[in-house]
């Protein structure tokens, strides 16, 4: 993995070689960025993520051998997975989410919403596509809104229990976690907060640890499911 002073390095994981040949133009046209590896499966994806530990792995979903949430749920502890999909179900969304996705991300949003995804994964932040993002909203402010296709929720194996955190959030903790689940990031929860963003920090690690969240993506899916629940 990159020590910080190099350009972050890149697994591309896509059946479809012109999609990986297209990321692959636009992310090695960024100074900060490199892409060292593609894949054209699921298992080529697992495999080449542990032997050359990228920084980013960037994942379709419907891959032969093993589909992206697979590889999600494989990688997502070493690594920053960020789910590149056509298709954006909520069972796609939420089961991505639970197993750890740092992002979630519609293959029409553009080369800008790519780069910028890359680089708030490495920032500890996630970037969800808009369009997508705007509907888990809607769902939480409408009374008895529909999910669209597919089931809401994941199994409760891949992330945090559907009915409660294993252990009780602290009110600060809850408060931080709405502000996650808003898309703010560590510096801007501790300016409305006033602590700093180290302080943050900490809460996360303890939000995460109670949960049984493997990042900030999935504290931000435990708060929109909570929100859901309570209509």
């Amino acid at each position: 993995m990159s020590s910080g002073a190099g350009p972050v390095r890149i697994l591309i994981a896509d059946d479809q070689a012109d999609v990986r040949s297209a990321f692959r133009m636009i992310l090695d046209a960024q100074p900060d960025m490199t892409v060292v590896a593609e894949a054209a499966d699921g298992a080529a994806a697992v495999a080449e993520a542990r032997r050359l530990r990228p920084d980013v792995v960037l994942a379709d979903i419907r891959m032969p051998k093993l589909d992206g949430l697979e590889v999600t749920r494989q990688l997502a502890g070493q690594h920053k997975v960020i789910v590149v999909t056509t298709f954006d179900l909520d069972e796609y969304v939420h089961t991505a989410l639970r197993n750890g996705a740092a992002g979630f991300l519609l293959k029409r949003s553009g080369p800008v919403l790519l780069i910028e995804a890359v680089r708030a994964a490495m920032a500890g932040d996630a970037l969800i596509s808009p369009q997508i993002t705007v509907r888990l909203l809607r769902h939480m402010a409408i009374p008895g809104g529909e999910p669209g296709p597919g089931p809401r929720t994941a199994p409760e194996s891949s992330g945090p229990p559907a009915g409660g955190p294993v252990e009780e959030l602290t009110a600060r903790e809850r408060e931080i976690a709405e502000q996650v689940a808003d898309g703010a990031t560590n510096a801007e929860i501790g300016a409305g907060l006033f602590i700093s963003p180290g302080t943050v920090k900490n809460h996360l690690a303890s939000i995460q640890r109670k949960l049984g969240a493997r990042n900030r993506v999935g504290i931000a899916a435990w708060v929109w499911e909570q929100a859901a629940g309570n209509r």
